[in-house]
């Protein structure tokens, strides 16, 4: 054991630390002596992870734009696919549409990125890449939290933390500003993370930083701008981040004013509202067969391979009416593709090892409320949730996900009584990239790490989990 992984936090410590502030609204987990260990050839993966995750973002738009006017989407040869952009607005409301189209927008991508990566034996699978992630309070909370314990070995620990960091990417969108005013706005629908909103920016103030958490009710247009009363004067907002999803838009009092606001103000708004950005069936679309090409032309060559590599095959559940000789782009059932999608409830066992879920713009389609796991579920079940994705398809299309089985690992996890064990659990990390737009390069500044019983198949924050930072191993 090394000398970093000779001290452990203590029950006492890490109890009386989340007594003294909450991170998560009406939340609890366990805790464990130790940060999640990761040795130099993971980190490096997840570094790489992270950038080819914004190259997807960028290529992402040009394929979106360029198919919603049936552009070409290659150099030197024709290929137009008006259906990627009829899929990805499918349900929008028309004025959102029009938003993320603004040239005003073009090139605006989130400034914060963090995809789900589950830790399998033959390496990372990414399941989705959330713009909009929750955790980054708490990541960074747990980071300072750890140091104690493991130094500068702990990734997001020292001067790159993630607390200044999340100013870094925040204070660039008004470039030119000192001190910008910065109004972190969380809707109700969102609530569960306002407390770790508040933890990040009660920190920042302590740094002489202008950062404030809001509900959207309690900021207003005034003429131009976007104000709040700040000791009954109005404080003009030079930076607003958007902690709500966009299907909630329609309970966001601003909402009209953000969607018809002028250039100057659209910029000041991150992430920015483009539903195009936030779908996972954006997965399904780096699989497709017509659009490999587009891929490997406007990707870099190790952002291509490393998607290829950890996204796992994923497919659109579009049930659409074939012509006689045509199959659906889908697994195959029985040994045989399929000609619609009413077929995958008779799959067998074995071949229900598959994710359904929805793609987005939904309610449910955050957490791991949508998702139906074939293989661990009832038949009854697993035909509910096909003639569901079915039903709905006209406004909210789900997807069809390869499962990636997560390994089954060990750490030291804490009782309730206060006793360490080894909990045998599966792995989720969620790395957090901030972007530097002036580069065009990633920054890995903290990964949450959730330890979820061996018994659970869909891992995700739950009472029973241990969630924890990570640390890199150390090779002596």
């Amino acid at each position: 054991m090394t000398e970093a992984h000779s001290k452990q936090l203590t029950y006492e410590n890490a109890r009386q630390a989340f007594s003294d502030q909450s991170l998560f609204e009406n939340k609890t987990w366990r805790y464990s002596p130790q940060a999640f260990p990761l040795n130099a050839g993971q980190l490096k993966q997840i570094e790489q992870i992270g950038q080819a995750c914004y190259e997807f973002y960028r290529a992402q738009e040009t394929l979106y734009l360029r198919s919603a006017e049936n552009n070409n989407l290659l150099r030197n040869r024709s290929l137009k696919a008006p259906w990627v952009a009829a899929y990805l607005d499918r349900g929008k409301p028309a004025a959102l549409v029009e938003h993320a189209r603004a040239k005003a927008l073009r090139g605006a991508v989130p400034v914060v990125i963090r995809p789900d990566l589950l830790v399998t034996d033959s390496g990372f699978a990414m399941t989705e890449i959330d713009s909009v992630p929750g955790g980054i309070g708490l990541t960074a909370f747990l980071n300072r939290l750890y140091t104690e314990v493991h130094g500068d070995a702990l990734i997001g620990s020292g001067s790159q933390n993630m607390v200044e960091a999340f100013y870094r990417v925040l204070a660039g969108q008004a470039p030119g500003l000192n001190t910008p005013y910065i109004a972190i706005l969380v809707s109700d629908e969102a609530a569960t993370y306002r407390p770790e909103m508040e933890w990040l920016a009660s920190q920042l103030r302590q740094l002489g930083r202008r950062v404030h958490v809001f509900h959207p009710d309690d900021v207003m247009p005034l003429g131009d701008d976007i104000c709040v009363g700040i000791d009954g004067d109005p404080q003009r907002v030079d930076v607003i981040y958007r902690f709500w999803e966009l299907f909630d838009l329609a309970n966001v009092s601003i909402a009209d004013f953000l969607l018809k606001a002028g250039e100057a103000a659209q910029v000041r708004l991150t992430p920015p509202m483009r539903p195009f950005q936030e779908e996972k069936l954006n997965l399904a679309l780096f699989h497709h067969h017509m659009l490999e090409d587009y891929w490997r032309e406007s990707l870099s060559k190790p952002a291509y391979k490393t998607l290829a590599k950890v996204i796992p095959q994923t497919w659109v559940m579009d049930p659409v009416e074939l012509p006689p000789n045509a199959v659906l782009d889908a697994p195959y059932v029985g040994g045989k593709p399929m000609t619609n999608w009413s077929q995958l409830m008779e799959a067998s066992k074995k071949e229900r090892n598959l994710i359904i879920k929805i793609s987005g713009f939904h309610e449910s389609a955050w957490g791991a409320r949508s998702v139906t796991l074939g293989s661990d579920c009832s038949r009854a079940d697993w035909e509910n949730a096909i003639e569901q994705a079915i039903t709905m398809a006209d406004t909210s299309l789900h997807i069809l996900q390869t499962y990636e089985k997560p390994k089954r690992l060990r750490h030291p996890v804490y009782a309730d009584d206060g006793s360490v064990y080894q909990m045998e659990g599966r792995m989720r990390l969620c790395p957090y990239y901030f972007v530097d737009e002036a580069t065009k390069e990633t920054n890995l500044r903290g990964i949450l790490a959730t330890l979820c019983p061996a018994d659970k198949k869909i891992i995700h924050g739950m009472k029973d989990a241990a969630l924890l930072p990570c640390v890199l191993e150390s090779a002596g």
